[in-house]
């Protein structure tokens, strides 16, 4: 049976650094990786674009690559987009002895113990998680962290088939430096961003005049 992976996040744009997570998954995996932008996140501001404009950005994204997808479900249902509810609803589409994942930071797993419900997530998917530099997991987790992943680390890929649900696989990432609110300010200030993100996406990005780029100039007081 293969591993069902779902790439959660805002994508306020997606850039290079989201796809090379999004491969680097997909190969170690031996997997299709869905990304899946937020509607509504609860764990920031509000995005500085729409989620329509979002996920068409993640469409071109991905367009032509092998075992990457976009999938919207969060965008189809009313109310903030909780990971509890989508997982939830992953699995009851899925079965219970489907093998399902979400792909996730290391500091998403730091904030876990935020997220709505979180320990009741590792009763309906294992989590992967991607460590960047300057985002790893190497030093001693806090507290409930720490006491309560005890015992649900995967040591390889292939040990996340053995059950269904509730294991953590650390899934070392290449260098990418990209940050979607770098892209974001360097288009505010009027630096170089077009190389951080794919080339369809940037001009997505002009097109529509998101976050500021290809904006008219301030008139001169």
């Amino acid at each position: 049976m293969q591993l069902r992976v779902f790439y959660g996040g805002t994508f306020d744009p997606v850039h290079d650094g989201h796809l090379a997570v999004a491969r680097h998954a997909r190969d170690a995996l031996d997997a299709t990786v869905r990304l899946m932008p937020a509607a509504d996140p609860p764990h920031r501001d509000t995005p500085g674009a729409s989620a329509v404009h979002r996920a068409r950005m993640l469409d071109l994204a991905v367009a032509g690559e092998r075992g990457l997808a976009v999938d919207r479900r969060e965008l189809q249902r009313d109310g903030r987009s909780y990971s509890i509810d989508t997982v939830r609803g992953i699995r009851d589409e899925s079965g219970p002895d489907a093998l399902v994942a979400l792909l996730i930071g290391a500091d998403s797993l730091l904030d876990l113990p935020n997220w709505k419900d979180w320990q009741a997530l590792f009763d309906v998917t294992h989590f992967i998680v991607a460590e960047r530099p300057g985002s790893t997991i190497d030093d001693p987790l806090p507290e409930p962290l720490q006491g309560f992943l005890a015992g649900r680390w995967a040591d390889s890929a292939a040990s996340l088939h053995a059950l269904p649900a509730g294991r953590v696989l650390r899934l070392r990432q290449p260098l990418q430096p990209e940050s979607a609110t770098d892209v974001r300010r360097r288009i505010a200030d009027g630096r170089p961003w077009g190389e951080l993100v794919p080339p369809a996406v940037a001009a997505y990005i002009e097109r529509h005049n998101l976050y500021g780029a290809g904006a008219p100039p301030p008139a001169s007081l």
